[in-house]
Protein backbone atom coordinates (compact mmCIF):
# COMPACT_ATOMS: atom_id res chain seq x y z
CA UNK A 1 0.00 0.00 0.00
CA UNK A 2 1.38 3.74 -0.89
CA UNK A 3 2.14 5.51 2.04
CA UNK A 4 0.86 8.71 0.65
CA UNK A 5 -1.69 9.57 -2.28
CA UNK A 6 -0.64 11.00 -5.31
CA UNK A 7 -2.24 12.78 -7.49
CA UNK A 8 -2.10 12.08 -11.26
CA UNK A 9 -4.42 12.93 -14.56
CA UNK A 10 -2.49 9.71 -16.10
CA UNK A 11 -4.98 8.44 -19.01
CA UNK A 12 -7.29 11.25 -19.53
CA UNK A 13 -4.83 13.98 -21.11
CA UNK A 14 -5.40 14.40 -25.13
CA UNK A 15 -9.20 12.48 -24.94
CA UNK A 16 -12.10 14.28 -25.78
CA UNK A 17 -14.91 14.68 -23.53
CA UNK A 18 -17.13 12.15 -25.07
CA UNK A 19 -14.53 9.54 -25.71
CA UNK A 20 -13.42 9.60 -22.37
CA UNK A 21 -15.02 6.45 -19.86
CA UNK A 22 -17.64 7.74 -17.93
CA UNK A 23 -16.80 9.08 -14.27
CA UNK A 24 -19.08 7.66 -11.44
CA UNK A 25 -18.80 9.14 -8.53
CA UNK A 26 -19.17 6.52 -5.46
CA UNK A 27 -19.99 7.16 -1.73
CA UNK A 28 -18.65 5.60 0.44
CA UNK A 29 -21.06 5.72 3.30
CA UNK A 30 -21.06 5.39 6.92
CA UNK A 31 -17.35 4.93 7.46
CA UNK A 32 -17.95 2.44 10.52
CA UNK A 33 -19.66 0.13 8.53
CA UNK A 34 -18.66 -2.23 5.43
CA UNK A 35 -18.82 1.32 3.03
CA UNK A 36 -14.82 1.65 3.41
CA UNK A 37 -14.20 -2.69 2.78
CA UNK A 38 -16.07 -2.34 -0.37
CA UNK A 39 -14.28 0.40 -2.10
CA UNK A 40 -11.25 -1.11 -0.85
CA UNK A 41 -12.32 -4.65 -2.54
CA UNK A 42 -12.94 -2.58 -5.91
CA UNK A 43 -9.40 -1.25 -5.76
CA UNK A 44 -9.03 -4.85 -6.54
CA UNK A 45 -11.37 -5.31 -9.70
CA UNK A 46 -10.98 -3.84 -13.53
CA UNK A 47 -13.29 -1.94 -14.15
CA UNK A 48 -14.22 -0.23 -17.30
CA UNK A 49 -15.04 3.68 -16.13
CA UNK A 50 -13.44 6.35 -14.26
CA UNK A 51 -14.12 5.92 -10.64
CA UNK A 52 -13.99 8.30 -7.67
CA UNK A 53 -14.21 7.30 -4.25
CA UNK A 54 -15.90 10.67 -2.18
CA UNK A 55 -15.14 9.38 1.48
CA UNK A 56 -11.82 10.04 3.60
CA UNK A 57 -8.69 9.31 2.77
CA UNK A 58 -7.19 8.23 5.83
CA UNK A 59 -9.97 6.18 6.56
CA UNK A 60 -10.07 3.96 3.48
CA UNK A 61 -6.10 3.67 4.05
CA UNK A 62 -6.50 2.22 7.41
CA UNK A 63 -9.26 0.38 6.69
CA UNK A 64 -6.95 -1.45 3.77
CA UNK A 65 -4.17 -2.12 6.34
CA UNK A 66 -6.77 -3.36 8.42
CA UNK A 67 -7.81 -5.89 5.30
CA UNK A 68 -4.19 -6.54 4.34
CA UNK A 69 -5.26 -5.04 1.17
CA UNK A 70 -2.24 -2.77 -0.35
CA UNK A 71 -3.71 0.00 -2.38
CA UNK A 72 -2.31 3.09 -4.55
CA UNK A 73 -4.46 5.96 -3.80
CA UNK A 74 -4.65 8.46 -6.14
CA UNK A 75 -6.26 12.34 -5.44
CA UNK A 76 -6.52 15.40 -7.49
CA UNK A 77 -9.32 16.88 -9.66
CA UNK A 78 -8.58 14.77 -13.08
CA UNK A 79 -9.92 11.19 -12.23
CA UNK A 80 -8.13 8.41 -14.20
CA UNK A 81 -9.26 5.30 -15.90
CA UNK A 82 -9.99 2.89 -12.91
CA UNK A 83 -7.40 0.24 -12.73
CA UNK A 84 -6.37 -2.67 -10.89
CA UNK A 85 -4.30 -2.32 -8.01
CA UNK A 86 -5.41 1.64 -7.29
CA UNK A 87 -8.66 3.79 -6.10
CA UNK A 88 -8.93 7.72 -6.89
CA UNK A 89 -10.23 9.30 -4.10
CA UNK A 90 -12.16 12.96 -3.44
CA UNK A 91 -11.35 13.91 0.37
CA UNK A 92 -13.81 14.74 2.38
CA UNK A 93 -12.94 14.23 6.10
CA UNK A 94 -14.69 12.47 8.72
CA UNK A 95 -15.83 14.39 12.09
CA UNK A 96 -14.76 11.87 14.52
CA UNK A 97 -12.47 9.35 15.05
CA UNK A 98 -13.79 6.19 13.14
CA UNK A 99 -13.67 2.16 14.83
CA UNK A 100 -14.90 -0.73 12.26
CA UNK A 101 -18.16 -1.53 13.60
CA UNK A 102 -18.96 1.19 16.07
CA UNK A 103 -20.86 3.73 14.39
CA UNK A 104 -20.69 7.74 15.46
CA UNK A 105 -23.35 10.38 15.52
CA UNK A 106 -20.46 12.86 15.48
CA UNK A 107 -20.01 11.64 11.35
CA UNK A 108 -23.47 11.79 10.17
CA UNK A 109 -22.31 15.07 8.63
CA UNK A 110 -19.72 13.56 7.12
CA UNK A 111 -21.92 10.84 5.58
CA UNK A 112 -24.20 13.65 4.45
CA UNK A 113 -21.56 15.71 3.12
CA UNK A 114 -20.87 12.96 0.61
CA UNK A 115 -24.05 12.83 -0.61
CA UNK A 116 -24.30 16.54 -1.24
CA UNK A 117 -20.50 16.38 -2.91
CA UNK A 118 -22.16 13.64 -5.31
CA UNK A 119 -25.44 15.65 -6.52
CA UNK A 120 -23.81 18.95 -6.75
CA UNK A 121 -20.89 16.74 -9.17
CA UNK A 122 -24.06 15.35 -11.00
CA UNK A 123 -25.83 18.60 -11.08
CA UNK A 124 -22.81 20.24 -12.84
CA UNK A 125 -22.51 17.20 -15.35
CA UNK A 126 -18.87 16.11 -13.45
CA UNK A 127 -20.25 12.89 -12.76
CA UNK A 128 -22.00 10.95 -15.02
CA UNK A 129 -23.83 8.95 -12.19
CA UNK A 130 -23.61 8.33 -8.44
CA UNK A 131 -23.17 4.75 -6.73
CA UNK A 132 -23.93 4.33 -3.11
CA UNK A 133 -22.55 2.52 -0.24
CA UNK A 134 -24.95 2.16 2.45
CA UNK A 135 -25.42 4.40 5.28
CA UNK A 136 -27.12 3.42 8.57
CA UNK A 137 -29.89 5.68 8.96
CA UNK A 138 -30.75 5.36 12.70
CA UNK A 139 -27.11 6.95 13.33
CA UNK A 140 -28.00 9.70 11.16
CA UNK A 141 -31.36 10.51 12.75
CA UNK A 142 -29.59 10.09 16.28
CA UNK A 143 -27.42 13.01 15.00
CA UNK A 144 -30.47 15.23 14.52
CA UNK A 145 -30.66 14.98 11.06
CA UNK A 146 -34.28 13.71 9.53
CA UNK A 147 -33.48 11.45 7.26
CA UNK A 148 -35.44 8.42 5.87
CA UNK A 149 -33.42 7.46 3.70
CA UNK A 150 -30.91 7.84 0.33
CA UNK A 151 -33.70 7.77 -1.90
CA UNK A 152 -35.71 10.72 -0.06
CA UNK A 153 -32.66 12.70 0.44
CA UNK A 154 -31.08 12.89 -3.16
CA UNK A 155 -34.57 13.80 -4.39
CA UNK A 156 -34.50 16.75 -1.73
CA UNK A 157 -31.24 17.80 -3.06
CA UNK A 158 -31.55 17.71 -6.39
CA UNK A 159 -35.11 19.50 -6.12
CA UNK A 160 -37.29 16.81 -7.54
CA UNK A 161 -40.58 16.89 -6.20
CA UNK A 162 -41.12 12.68 -6.85
CA UNK A 163 -38.91 9.84 -7.37
CA UNK A 164 -39.20 6.35 -7.60
CA UNK A 165 -37.14 3.43 -5.41
CA UNK A 166 -36.80 0.34 -8.37
CA UNK A 167 -34.44 -2.76 -7.53
CA UNK A 168 -32.89 -5.01 -9.79
CA UNK A 169 -31.55 -8.14 -10.06
CA UNK A 170 -32.33 -11.81 -10.40
CA UNK A 171 -34.05 -10.89 -13.78
CA UNK A 172 -36.11 -9.14 -12.32
CA UNK A 173 -36.94 -5.25 -12.38
CA UNK A 174 -39.08 -4.22 -9.43
CA UNK A 175 -40.56 -0.21 -8.32
CA UNK A 176 -42.79 0.30 -5.36
CA UNK A 177 -45.54 2.85 -5.26
CA UNK A 178 -44.87 3.44 -1.91
CA UNK A 179 -41.66 2.80 0.09
CA UNK A 180 -40.98 3.15 4.07
CA UNK A 181 -44.66 3.25 5.36
CA UNK A 182 -45.81 1.83 8.26
CA UNK A 183 -48.39 -0.94 6.87
CA UNK A 184 -51.62 0.82 8.03
CA UNK A 185 -50.96 4.04 6.08
CA UNK A 186 -50.39 1.87 2.81
CA UNK A 187 -53.62 1.95 1.69
CA UNK A 188 -54.51 5.55 2.49
CA UNK A 189 -51.34 6.60 0.36
CA UNK A 190 -52.46 4.40 -2.59
CA UNK A 191 -54.22 7.76 -4.87
CA UNK A 192 -54.82 8.39 -8.16
CA UNK A 193 -52.81 11.22 -8.34
CA UNK A 194 -49.58 8.97 -6.82
CA UNK A 195 -50.25 6.30 -8.73
CA UNK A 196 -50.50 8.24 -12.28
CA UNK A 197 -46.88 9.45 -10.58
CA UNK A 198 -45.28 6.78 -10.07
CA UNK A 199 -46.07 5.59 -13.40
CA UNK A 200 -45.30 7.84 -15.69
CA UNK A 201 -41.80 8.42 -14.15
CA UNK A 202 -40.98 4.63 -14.41
CA UNK A 203 -42.40 4.16 -17.97
CA UNK A 204 -40.20 7.19 -19.14
CA UNK A 205 -36.88 6.26 -17.09
CA UNK A 206 -37.47 2.63 -18.58
CA UNK A 207 -37.34 4.81 -21.89
CA UNK A 208 -34.85 7.44 -21.26
CA UNK A 209 -32.74 5.46 -18.71
CA UNK A 210 -32.84 1.56 -20.29
CA UNK A 211 -33.41 2.15 -23.41
CA UNK A 212 -36.24 0.03 -23.92
CA UNK A 213 -38.91 2.50 -26.50
CA UNK A 214 -42.20 0.81 -25.68
CA UNK A 215 -42.20 -0.71 -21.75
CA UNK A 216 -44.51 -3.16 -20.46
CA UNK A 217 -45.53 -3.00 -16.57
CA UNK A 218 -46.92 -5.49 -15.20
CA UNK A 219 -48.77 -3.72 -11.83
CA UNK A 220 -49.55 -5.31 -8.74
CA UNK A 221 -52.99 -5.36 -7.25
CA UNK A 222 -52.78 -3.42 -3.02
CA UNK A 223 -55.27 -6.38 -1.82
CA UNK A 224 -54.79 -9.92 -1.85
CA UNK A 225 -56.66 -11.54 -4.92
CA UNK A 226 -56.34 -7.73 -6.39
CA UNK A 227 -59.54 -7.25 -4.26
CA UNK A 228 -61.52 -10.45 -5.48
CA UNK A 229 -64.32 -7.97 -7.15
CA UNK A 230 -64.40 -5.73 -4.10
CA UNK A 231 -64.98 -8.50 -1.86
CA UNK A 232 -61.80 -8.17 -0.45
CA UNK A 233 -61.05 -4.28 -0.88
CA UNK A 234 -61.80 -1.92 -3.11
CA UNK A 235 -58.62 -0.12 -3.99
CA UNK A 236 -58.51 -2.21 -7.04
CA UNK A 237 -61.72 -1.20 -8.63
CA UNK A 238 -62.04 2.76 -7.52
CA UNK A 239 -58.78 3.79 -7.53
CA UNK A 240 -55.89 1.59 -9.79
CA UNK A 241 -57.60 0.29 -12.46
CA UNK A 242 -59.14 3.77 -13.28
CA UNK A 243 -56.17 5.45 -13.40
CA UNK A 244 -54.02 2.06 -15.49
CA UNK A 245 -56.62 3.14 -17.61
CA UNK A 246 -56.25 6.38 -18.07
CA UNK A 247 -52.75 5.88 -18.48
CA UNK A 248 -53.39 3.37 -21.37
CA UNK A 249 -54.63 6.26 -23.30
CA UNK A 250 -51.31 8.06 -23.01
CA UNK A 251 -50.60 4.48 -25.14
CA UNK A 252 -48.62 3.44 -22.25
CA UNK A 253 -48.52 -1.34 -22.27
CA UNK A 254 -49.73 -1.60 -18.60
CA UNK A 255 -50.92 -5.17 -17.44
CA UNK A 256 -53.03 -5.12 -14.47
CA UNK A 257 -53.78 -5.22 -11.09
CA UNK A 258 -52.71 -8.70 -10.87
CA UNK A 259 -52.55 -10.54 -7.76
CA UNK A 260 -49.09 -10.02 -6.07
CA UNK A 261 -49.16 -13.99 -5.33
CA UNK A 262 -49.32 -15.07 -9.03
CA UNK A 263 -47.95 -12.05 -11.09
CA UNK A 264 -44.13 -12.89 -10.70
CA UNK A 265 -45.19 -16.64 -11.70
CA UNK A 266 -47.43 -15.02 -14.41
CA UNK A 267 -44.34 -13.31 -16.16
CA UNK A 268 -42.36 -15.88 -16.68
CA UNK A 269 -45.38 -16.57 -19.63
CA UNK A 270 -45.44 -12.91 -20.31
CA UNK A 271 -42.70 -11.14 -19.77
CA UNK A 272 -42.39 -7.92 -18.85
CA UNK A 273 -40.00 -4.65 -18.40
CA UNK A 274 -40.63 -3.52 -15.03
CA UNK A 275 -43.18 -5.00 -11.59
CA UNK A 276 -44.81 -1.96 -9.96
CA UNK A 277 -45.40 -3.18 -6.55
CA UNK A 278 -48.13 -1.17 -4.51
CA UNK A 279 -45.76 -1.91 -1.22
CA UNK A 280 -42.42 -1.94 0.41
CA UNK A 281 -42.53 -5.85 1.37
CA UNK A 282 -45.25 -7.27 -1.68
CA UNK A 283 -42.20 -7.07 -4.45
CA UNK A 284 -38.94 -6.91 -2.63
CA UNK A 285 -38.93 -10.27 -0.94
CA UNK A 286 -39.43 -11.88 -4.53
CA UNK A 287 -36.64 -9.41 -6.03
CA UNK A 288 -34.28 -10.08 -3.22
CA UNK A 289 -34.42 -13.51 -3.33
CA UNK A 290 -34.28 -14.05 -7.07
CA UNK A 291 -31.13 -11.56 -6.91
CA UNK A 292 -28.78 -13.61 -4.23
CA UNK A 293 -27.47 -10.97 -2.60
CA UNK A 294 -26.58 -8.94 -6.07
CA UNK A 295 -29.48 -7.15 -6.45
CA UNK A 296 -29.62 -3.04 -7.09
CA UNK A 297 -31.29 -0.42 -5.74
CA UNK A 298 -31.92 2.74 -7.97
CA UNK A 299 -33.73 5.60 -7.69
CA UNK A 300 -35.70 6.94 -11.07
CA UNK A 301 -37.17 10.04 -11.48
CA UNK A 302 -33.67 12.26 -10.49
CA UNK A 303 -31.78 14.65 -12.80
CA UNK A 304 -29.29 11.90 -12.92
CA UNK A 305 -28.40 8.26 -12.77
CA UNK A 306 -28.25 6.63 -8.85
CA UNK A 307 -27.65 3.13 -8.13
CA UNK A 308 -26.95 1.53 -4.95
CA UNK A 309 -26.31 -1.87 -3.27
CA UNK A 310 -29.26 -3.74 -1.69
CA UNK A 311 -28.30 -3.92 1.99
CA UNK A 312 -26.95 -2.35 4.96
CA UNK A 313 -23.98 -1.23 6.67
CA UNK A 314 -23.03 -4.78 8.18
CA UNK A 315 -21.33 -3.20 10.99
CA UNK A 316 -20.56 -6.67 12.51
CA UNK A 317 -18.54 -7.63 8.99
CA UNK A 318 -16.95 -4.54 8.87
CA UNK A 319 -12.85 -4.61 8.78
CA UNK A 320 -13.24 -8.48 8.85
CA UNK A 321 -12.61 -9.17 4.96
CA UNK A 322 -15.71 -10.75 4.83
CA UNK A 323 -18.01 -8.42 3.60
CA UNK A 324 -19.22 -9.49 -0.14
CA UNK A 325 -18.76 -7.20 -3.28
CA UNK A 326 -21.20 -8.41 -5.58
CA UNK A 327 -23.78 -6.18 -4.79
CA UNK A 328 -21.79 -3.37 -5.32
CA UNK A 329 -19.99 -4.42 -8.83
CA UNK A 330 -23.89 -4.93 -10.06
CA UNK A 331 -24.46 -1.46 -8.98
CA UNK A 332 -21.68 -0.15 -10.77
CA UNK A 333 -22.90 -2.55 -13.79
CA UNK A 334 -26.21 -1.08 -13.94
CA UNK A 335 -24.95 2.28 -13.64
CA UNK A 336 -22.68 2.18 -16.70
CA UNK A 337 -25.47 0.41 -18.33
CA UNK A 338 -28.14 3.30 -18.01
CA UNK A 339 -25.17 5.45 -18.58
CA UNK A 340 -24.80 4.08 -21.89
CA UNK A 341 -28.24 3.84 -22.71
CA UNK A 342 -29.09 7.60 -21.75
CA UNK A 343 -26.48 8.41 -24.11
CA UNK A 344 -27.70 6.05 -26.84
CA UNK A 345 -30.92 7.26 -29.29
CA UNK A 346 -33.65 5.30 -27.76
CA UNK A 347 -34.45 1.79 -29.75
CA UNK A 348 -37.52 -0.57 -30.20
CA UNK A 349 -35.57 -3.34 -28.61
CA UNK A 350 -38.43 -3.49 -25.35
CA UNK A 351 -38.93 -7.40 -26.81
CA UNK A 352 -35.70 -8.34 -26.68
CA UNK A 353 -35.00 -6.98 -23.20
CA UNK A 354 -38.42 -8.96 -21.86
CA UNK A 355 -37.37 -12.17 -22.95
CA UNK A 356 -34.05 -11.40 -21.16
CA UNK A 357 -35.82 -10.60 -18.01
CA UNK A 358 -37.34 -13.87 -16.80
CA UNK A 359 -34.83 -16.52 -16.99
Amino acid sequence: MSKSARSTDQGTHGLSESARPPLLALTAGEPAGIGPDLCIALSQQALPCRLSVLGDLDVLRARAARLGVAVDFVTGDAVPPHRTGALHVRHIPVAAPVTAGVPDAANSTHVLALLDAAVEGCMNGVYQAIVTAPVHKGIINDAGFPFTGHTEYLADRSGTARVVMMLAGGGLRVALATTHLPLRAVADAITPALLTEVIRILHADLQRKFGIATPRIAVAGLNPHAGESGHLGREEIEIIEPTLERLRGEGMDLVGPQPADTLFSRIRREPCDAVLAMYHDQGLPVLKYASFGAGVNITLGLPFIRTSVDHGTALDLAGTGRAEVGSLLAAIEAALEMTASAAAPTTDASRGNRDAQIN
